[in-house]
């Protein structure tokens, strides 16, 4: 059997906030940065989205099926693709229309819920499964939680709600001696098959493609295929943000024609197959059981939560917006569901990290704020308003 090449690419764009001083709360609702979000939408899809997708479509009319990607895209993407930028959804269309593309079910929001409501996240799950059936006609059948966060216990969740394949990252802690490059199952749910990113493949192109400085630059598609040879294992699993090509990494690094090249050739390889994540779990049986009991990740040097979790200023920003959720469902109004759901995505606790350390260029490098204490300040001055409307809602009820 060939061993088999698995790209996923998350596609996910948060709905940013504008700029809410104490003095709006109780006057103005409007949350969000409308110019910021529609300019940055339109500048990555004519970086990234427009050009990367038709790389992708080209190679796959080229090799007549034999390349093969995923992607998941948040639903907060989605709606900001047909507001703002409906010639990227229509390319991701062409994409699905091919049959070699599979997209995944995530948190509709990109958000954390599967740490705090089983019932929310099961919304949020149920909404953006609808979304990809609406958007490319195809209903999802595996799952890749927000910044692929697993545990053993949102196995057995994500389990409940009829997926059987679920990726998340090859932890060092979790695997210890263990490889990645293998089919996992989860230690609760059997029937959940574990498809387990190699971060350091997949870093090799998110983060050193452009590195002068790292050993092996520069990086051909030849010697990275190479790397794909020797791997042990049955399986390679490539995931990485989509935003690394043409955004993170400048067209001008050559990013656009590596990925070009490569996809010509692994499948020139007889020992290498490009596979989705459905097609990697019928093709490969389970080695063993893998035990999660704490929540991982593929943030940061610790593959945690401490990315969004870490600190007090996120702990107590998290809590607060959830223990509206009792009060949200008596008043069921479709606008506090909105906004709730949008307040929910894991980038506003990511922008409030204080890590100055290993990991700390790189949240420099995604937060639009000066430092993760404003960031903390405006989201709370929006979930002081956002809590109001709550409760005056529920006195009209």
């Amino acid at each position: 059997m060939k061993k088999s090449v698995c790209l996923y690419f998350q596609v996910h764009q948060p709905t940013r906030l504008r700029l809410y001083r104490f003095f709006d709360i109780g006057k103005d609702s409007h949350y969000y940065d409308d110019f910021a979000n529609r300019t940055i939408l339109r500048r990555i899809a004519q970086k990234c989205y427009l050009p990367m997708n038709d790389v992708l479509l080209k190679a796959i009319e080229k090799h007549k099926g034999k390349f093969k990607v995923a992607f998941s895209i948040s639903g907060s993407a989605m709606e900001q693709f047909d507001r703002y930028a409906p010639d990227v959804m229509d390319s991701f269309r062409k994409l699905a229309s091919t049959g070699c593309v599979e997209f995944l079910c995530e948190t509709y929001n990109h958000s954390l819920s599967s740490l705090a409501s089983p019932a929310e996240f099961k919304v949020q799950v149920q909404k953006h499964k609808d979304a990809v059936k609406e958007h490319f006609g195809v209903e999802p059948t595996a799952f890749r939680n927000t910044e692929l966060i697993y545990s053993d216990s949102i196995g057995r969740l994500v389990n409940r709600l009829g997926f059987n394949v679920m990726l998340t990252e090859g932890a060092r802690h979790i695997m210890g001696w263990k490889s990645p490059n293998y089919v996992y199952e989860s230690d609760l749910q059997p029937e959940l098959k574990l498809l387990l990113r190699n971060y350091t493949l997949s870093d090799d192109i998110s983060f050193r493609f452009e590195n002068r400085d790292w050993a092996e630059w520069p990086l051909t598609a030849e010697k990275y295929v190479s790397w794909l040879d020797q791997a042990e294992g049955e399986v390679v699993n490539l995931f990485m943000d989509y935003e690394t090509f043409g955004e993170h990494r400048s067209a001008e690094s050559g990013i656009f024609d590596f990925m070009s090249a490569l996809a010509d050739q692994v499948v020139a390889d007889r020992n290498l197959e490009f596979v989705t994540p459905s097609g990697e779990a019928a093709a490969h049986k389970s080695v063993e059981p893998l035990s999660v009991p704490e929540a991982i990740s593929w943030a940061d040097e610790e593959r945690d939560l401490s990315a969004w979790l870490g600190n007090e200023l996120q702990r107590d920003a998290f809590k607060k917006l959830f223990d509206l959720s009792e009060k949200l469902e008596i008043a069921d109004d479709s606008d506090l569901w909105s906004d709730f759901g949008h307040l929910q995505e894991s980038d506003h606790l990511y922008y409030m990290c204080t890590k100055f350390f290993s990991d700390g260029e790189v949240h420099k490098m995604f937060n639009p704020y000066d430092t993760p204490y404003e960031a903390f300040i405006n989201y709370m001055n929006v979930l002081s308003d956002f809590t109001i409307r709550v409760n005056d809602k529920l006195q009209e009820k």
